[in-house]
């Protein structure tokens, strides 16, 4: 339970430096289309005043060719110079109010323009700040949560569970070696079954005794030949069967 909530909680943290970076994104995102109005309406505005300097020009020139009609008696002409006059000096008034309109759209847009570079400004310091923050947070919690399942009985369990995997370890060991000493190990690692055994002792047996006897003629045939070495022969023969003996009782 406590690794999930504490996963759960790194989660948020991963997600709220994501979302910073991505409300800084969004932030110059709309900056640049701040910009981009600001440079559009600018352009518009260029467009208007060059339009209105063109009438103004032709405002000068309907001037000139009144006096020139009036100096030639052409009051017609004169007359029809004036109305174009007029005409141009109206449209100059309607471009000018519309040049204004985007004078102050455009000082507007300006000011929004560089309170939101404040902003995001201010913004992206305390972006860095919060995710450093963040990041502090998150290694705290993972540091916690590590803590959390090694505590001091958990140390000592972990501990005593490896001492108890030694001391098996170590008894396997003994047992092995106890086995190779007596042999037991060797048979252990054989594919005889128990009466493989026995009919492999008989055998033994029936050839130590056929030895034997064999033995025993020979050595009665010896002593039929050569009396003086008969009590030693016959010494030697019980050391003999003391010896076979003892290794039938250690086997």
């Amino acid at each position: 339970m406590v690794k999930a909530k504490a996963n759960a909680f790194l989660n948020r943290r991963e997600d709220t430096g994501e979302m910073l970076d991505q409300n800084y994104e969004d932030m110059k995102d709309e900056l640049q289309d701040v910009k981009q109005g600001i440079s559009d309406l600018t352009t518009q505005k260029k467009r208007l005043e060059i339009q209105k300097r063109k009438m103004e020009e032709n405002v000068e020139k309907h001037n000139r060719q009144a006096r020139e009609a009036v100096q030639q008696d052409r009051d017609d002409l004169a007359e029809k110079a004036l109305e174009k006059k007029k005409s141009k000096m109206n449209q100059i008034e309607e471009l000018a109010n519309q040049i204004s309109e985007l004078e102050n759209t455009q000082e507007d847009l300006i000011s929004k323009k560089n309170k939101l570079k404040e902003h995001i400004d201010e913004f992206q310091n305390k972006k860095e700040v919060l995710k450093a923050r963040n990041k502090g947070a998150e290694a705290a919690v993972s540091v916690k949560e590590t803590m959390s399942g090694f505590g001091d009985e958990s140390a000592a369990r972990r501990i005593e569970e490896l001492e108890e995997d030694v001391q098996e370890a170590e008894a396997r060991s003994e047992a092995m070696d106890e086995l190779e000493e007596s042999g037991e190990f060797e048979s252990a690692l054989s594919d005889e079954d128990s009466i493989d055994k026995e009919l492999n002792n008989l055998t033994t047996d029936s050839e130590v005794a056929k030895e034997l006897e064999d033995l025993k003629n020979e050595e009665g045939i010896s002593t039929n030949t050569d009396n003086t070495n008969s009590n030693d022969l016959e010494e030697e023969l019980e050391g003999l069967e003391s010896e076979l003996a003892e290794e039938t009782e250690n086997n």
